[in-house]
């Protein structure tokens, strides 16, 4: 299989910049290790209904995200949740403006609708990439789910990583012509981790819930030991019937854990910490699952939109390992690797605006 380009991971990063370069008019294979697009901004379906257990919501962190937000609340994708936020600080509740989107159908619909019209090889997770003897790039591709019709090789001229430097090590190194000075980047790139628990709870605390009438809908941990961030994910829902809470936690709490081989008393122990602050039956929950992020937030972004590759064929990384990291730094990465992949190949017209 040959296109003009190959983009591996399907996120914030990697959808921008394939939509850029489809819509110049280059061939594209997205190449994704999950099953479904969009990333660190992922749903979970869970017990009858859907939880965010990735990005809690989309707020303006600049003119990426704010365009992409007026986009898809225009769509009905988005709706506002709330315009407050909250934080928990030396035992007392302070709030501040800020406004908060959110996905009624899970925010994993952000990702969905930019994959839209792009060709996406799901469960394909790459292995190896070398070179041709015409001077092209050739990724070797490992089958993760049991769709085996995709083939499990493709050809490109042009390559864009856009996934957590580590993942990204794990294929790219001096063998393939890569020099020290761009792989060194790439190690200096480092992430904090987070453990996330997804709880639900009797459909008869939802009574109970009422009454407590509480003002927020979240609220953030700055300084916790233990706790980042809690939010009531069943009121983002239109049909949900019992209360979904979910808890990310600390990236120091979660780089004790990241390697315990059970999760569920792991998540326990944070629904028990959140009961202490919040409410206290949210350590008595009717089920719980829990999800570990390796890479969920960059702690040291490069100083670069993208980290192009020189000397070897066309080649670069991008995502929230560059600039200002966050979503804002991924969509702007992905759009700046796609202008400098065109520029290596045929310098076609790009839509420079930000009309997703």
């Amino acid at each position: 299989m040959f296109f003009d380009v190959a983009v591996i991971g399907a996120g914030m990063a990697g959808l921008s910049c394939a939509q850029r370069l489809r819509q110049a008019g280059y061939s594209v294979a997205v190449v994704e290790k999950s099953r479904g697009a969009g990333g660190r901004v992922a749903t979970r379906r869970v017990q009858g209904t859907r939880a965010d257990h990735g990005a809690r919501y989309l707020e303006s962190q600049g003119d990426a995200v704010q365009r992409l937000i007026e986009v898809l609340v225009d769509r009905h994708i988005l709706k506002l949740w709330t315009d407050t936020v909250w934080e928990f600080r030396q035992g007392e509740m302070f709030s501040s403006p800020n406004s908060c989107y959110i996905a009624p159908a899970g925010m994993n619909a952000v990702g969905k609708y930019l994959a839209q019209d792009l060709d996406i090889w799901f469960g394909r997770r790459v292995q190896a990439i070398s070179t041709t003897d015409n001077q092209m790039w050739h990724l070797s591709l490992e089958v993760t789910d049991d769709n085996l019709e995709i083939p499990q090789e493709l050809i490109a001229k042009a390559v864009v990583v856009a996934i957590p430097a580590p993942q990204a090590l794990m294929f790219l190194n001096s063998e393939i012509g890569l020099q020290s000075d761009f792989l060194d980047k790439l190690r200096s790139v480092e992430y904090d981790p987070c453990i996330t628990v997804m709880a639900g709870y009797s459909a008869t605390k939802q009574q109970d819930l009422s009454n407590l009438n509480p003002q927020w809908q979240a609220v953030t941990f700055r300084d916790d030991a233990d706790l980042a961030w809690v939010g009531l994910d069943s009121s983002k829902r239109l049909e949900s019937q019992q209360p979904v809470f979910v808890v990310h936690s600390s990236a120091s709490f979660a780089d004790r854990h990241l390697e315990s081989a059970d999760l569920p008393t792991v998540g326990q122990e944070l629904l028990d910490r959140t009961s202490e602050y919040l409410i206290p039956w949210l350590k008595q929950p009717e089920w719980l699952q829990v999800h570990r992020w390796r890479y969920a937030f960059c702690r040291n972004p490069l100083p670069v939109s993208c980290l192009a590759a020189e000397g070897t064929l066309p080649l670069v990384c991008a995502g929230d390992l560059c600039g200002e990291g966050q979503i804002e730094g991924a969509l702007r990465s992905g759009l700046a690797a796609a202008n400098w992949v065109n520029s290596q190949l045929q310098n076609l017209p790009l839509d420079s605006s930000l009309n997703w």
